[in-house]
């Protein structure tokens, strides 16, 4: 049966108790979920249910339109960290496949019943599942009365600049465009990108501005090409650092985007550890500079910017949780 296995997903984190639950992708984990999250704790608070949230991967999109591109905000496990420190007792990630999509939502609604004991739905507005969006918010209500769980719905938080509701797809959009303190705004948190640091062609070392190059999982959303202030995180503590995001087109490598980070007035090898950088401003985009000398100017420049836009703290050694 298409459902069996989410419900062996479902039954390896279930906690035994009743539970209030969400259900959605939450890429990003911005702002709006967040809001949704807390309602879903202070429900379960209320009724003294464990507090869940259920979550699938891949994207619906990649399944029922593998033809449209799309990135992600979060890596999986970023997101269902982001999900545990928001709190909640059951973090169920399910496996989004073209079966499950063809559920009725009745079928995948007595799964949750069985295998979580669902006691609460917290949605938003527009919120609908099962094969063709069945389980709107009158047959989940339906469904509710039938199988013992009620339905609770919630505002979803609005973009003050644009009186509209905040999505993750919006989101992807102001990242596409650079706007950094956008995204940054919408998430509710800085936008973060990491994974290991590999080897590259070393020229920033041999030029003075020696750069971590980031293998960034090729499914995650990048920002606009360019330079960003950021911070890099090492060793728990936060580095200011400036980082390029681009194709170096002044050495004409004509290469895949590469994201390379320098960390100002830190020397210590980074090869081979996961490196975690916050982007908090676009310095300026990708040039193709005419020489060496004119790309070192500007490196140090960028330097002396990103020192500016990342604030009056000390330039290294900042614990994370003094950020700004």
């Amino acid at each position: 049966m298409p459902t069996e296995l989410a419900r062996s997903e479902l039954r390896r984190v279930a906690v035994g108790r009743p539970t209030t639950v969400t259900i959605g992708v939450f890429d990003g984990v911005h702002r709006g979920h967040i809001a949704l999250l807390r309602r879903v704790i202070d429900r379960a608070g209320s009724n003294g249910s464990a507090a869940g949230v259920v979550t699938f991967h891949p994207h619906p999109q990649h399944v029922l339109r593998p033809d449209v591109p799309l990135s992600y905000l979060s890596s999986l496990e970023d997101r269902l960290s982001l999900l545990t420190e928001a709190g909640l007792d059951v973090v169920a990630p399910i496996t989004f496949t073209s079966e499950l999509s063809q559920t009725d939502a009745r079928d995948f609604v007595r799964v949750l019943v069985e295998e979580l004991q669902l006691t609460e739905l917290v949605t938003g507005p527009d919120f609908a599942l099962g094969r063709q969006r069945g389980g709107n918010l009158d047959a989940l209500r339906a469904l509710g009365d039938e199988l013992g769980f009620q339905v609770s719905v919630i505002d979803m938080v609005r973009d003050d600049s644009e009186d509209a509701k905040i999505s993750s797809s919006d989101i992807r959009a102001a990242l596409a465009e650079g706007a950094i303190e956008r995204v940054n705004d919408l998430l509710g948190r800085r936008f973060s990108l990491h994974g290991p640091v590999v080897k590259g062609f070393e020229r920033g070392h041999t030029i003075g501005f020696p750069t971590a190059n980031i293998a960034v999982g090729a499914d995650r959303a990048l920002p606009a090409t360019g330079v960003y202030a950021t911070f890099a995180h090492i060793d728990g503590r936060a580095h200011a650092s400036a980082t390029n995001i681009g194709v170096r087109p002044t050495f004409d490598d004509n290469e895949a985007i590469s994201v390379e980070c320098h960390v100002l007035d830190y020397e210590a090898d980074l090869y081979d550890r996961d490196l975690r950088i916050d982007l908090v401003a676009r310095l300026r985009g990708e040039v193709k500079f005419d020489g060496i000398e004119a790309l070192k100017a500007q490196l140090a420049q960028d330097c002396d910017d990103a020192r500016v836009a990342l604030g009056p703290l000390p330039m290294k050694d900042v614990p994370m949780k003094d950020l700004p």
